[in-house]
């Protein structure tokens, strides 16, 4: 083997590679991005952990405290003019009963009993010197299976010649009704209830009759008459369209 010298070649201009700058490594920018990825990752579960903890804490707040349920409907114990205590009276004599339906379904029997005066009717004023108060009663039935509203079908009609000059503006002629006649603002009550029939129910706030239940109901004139009005004079009718879609008042005849 010679032990002569190699030659001294020159080595090859190779281009030394760049040195990464700072914050320009690919790696690390992959790195970051994962990292970023890791916290995304963990910002969507923890939002995710608080949306269902937000919804369960709805779920406690909306949720009906224990025993606010509704509750069945309840006879009742008292009233404006004493429903609850109602007395129970027999069947008195009536004239035909008038079948009508609401726009809702309810379905009522009614049936004429009698008319009158009173000079001071209970609970309330005496009547000014040469008048008198008039009031009639009537049978309401409802005539279903199903509870009722408590409604009051009939209106008091007394001739417009009988009322004081000092009311004549609030004697209200109606539709249907005799020109001659009108009705003056007055007060419905339920007075008795006929038979074996069961006491109102509230239900919702409403006052309902129970199904096939029947109540004595008079109905008072808030204003006074003159006191010449016989009982002959008064009429009791049936008009507003709730009840009768022909705008004609129907009459209930007394027996």
């Amino acid at each position: 083997m010679s032990n002569r010298p190699m030659p001294n070649r020159p080595m090859p201009n190779r281009p030394m590679p760049p040195r990464p700058m700072p914050g320009n490594n690919p790696r690390s920018h992959r790195r970051h991005k994962k990292r970023g990825a890791g916290k995304l990752g963990i910002a969507g579960a923890l939002g995710g952990a608080v949306a269902m903890a937000a919804v369960a804490a709805g779920i406690v707040i909306f949720r009906p405290p224990a025993g606010d349920e509704t509750t069945p409907p309840s006879s009742l114990s008292s009233q404006e003019g004493g429903q609850g205590s109602l007395p129970s009276t027999p069947a008195p004599a009536a004239g035909p009963v008038l079948s009508i339906t609401t726009p809702e379904g309810y379905g009522y029997g009614l049936a004429a009993v009698k008319a009158g005066t009173d000079g001071r009717p209970p609970g309330g004023q005496a009547a000014p010197a040469g008048t008198t108060y008039v009031y009639a009663e009537y049978i309401l039935t409802n005539n279903q299976r199903r509870p009722a509203l408590l409604d009051y079908p009939a209106d008091l009609f007394m001739p417009l010649a009988q009322v004081p000059d000092s009311s004549r503006e609030r004697c209200m002629p109606q539709p249907g009704i005799p020109e001659d006649m009108c009705t003056l603002p007055n007060t419905s009550k339920v007075t008795a209830r006929v038979g074996g029939a069961k006491p109102p129910i509230s239900e919702a706030g409403d006052t309902l009759i129970p199904a096939g239940a029947s109540y004595l109901v008079r109905i008072t004139s808030d204003f006074p008459v003159k006191d010449a009005i016989k009982p002959s004079d008064l009429k009791l009718f049936v008009w507003n369209a709730r009840y009768t879609s022909d705008r004609k008042g129907i009459e209930l005849a007394f027996p």
